[in-house]
């Protein structure tokens, strides 16, 4: 029987091993690519913020409400997709609602939004993109088809007393192309479109 002495200097070496590994991939490794990040793509490391005089206002990868403290829908700016994030919008809760397409409670929502927001665009239920009653898979998608960002044009034009044309041409520049030319959809971040129409106000 070998005595326990003779078994020191494994656990002297899984020791030193176990230390070394520590600094390297537990301190060193991360410092290195916390580096890299900063250096080469400092925006998208730290979030993607997005600044308004200074002021963070919101991140260019996460939706945001805009609605008031009662959940009421704000009509001066361009709504996003619905969030099933939490209470909505929880970027500590991030998921969708996984219903299937024959939930009734998810076929319920869709007819609850479809109603709320033909009435708050003036528009007809038939007129409403699936983006715009339907929550994405994170429930925190900053982006909104085009179609449901235009059909908000003539709304936003009406509470802030500008050119539907105006508008429009706003949306038309903030749409973004399918990612390397052919994955996904065109898309227009709600966001940075809100920035936009108030700077265009003022």
């Amino acid at each position: 029987m070998s005595s326990p002495r003779s078994g020191i200097p494994h656990y002297w070496v899984a020791l030193r091993a176990m230390l070394v590994l520590t600094a390297v991939l537990g301190v060193g490794y991360p410092l290195v690519i916390t580096a890299v990040g900063q250096l080469a793509l400092p925006a998208q490391a730290n979030g993607s913020t997005v600044t308004v005089n200074g002021d963070t206002v919101g991140s260019a990868l996460v939706g945001q409400s805009f609605s008031d403290a009662d959940g009421n829908l704000l009509p001066q700016w361009f709504q996003p997709r619905p969030s099933a994030a939490g209470d909505g919008y929880d970027g500590g809760a991030s998921s969708g609602s996984n219903y299937g397409p024959e939930n009734a409670d998810l076929i319920a929502a869709i007819e609850e939004r479809k109603a709320q927001i033909a009435e708050f665009n003036g528009v007809t239920p038939d007129d409403i993109p699936a983006d715009a009653l339907t929550a994405s898979a994170s429930g925190l998608d900053p982006h909104i088809s085009p179609e449901y960002a235009l059909l908000q044009v003539e709304r936003i034009a009406a509470e802030r007393d500008l050119a539907v044309e105006d508008v429009r041409a706003l949306v038309q520049s903030h749409i973004q192309a399918r990612d390397l030319g052919y994955l996904g959809e065109p898309t227009v971040n709600v966001l940075q479109l809100n920035i936009a129409v108030e700077a265009l106000k003022a």
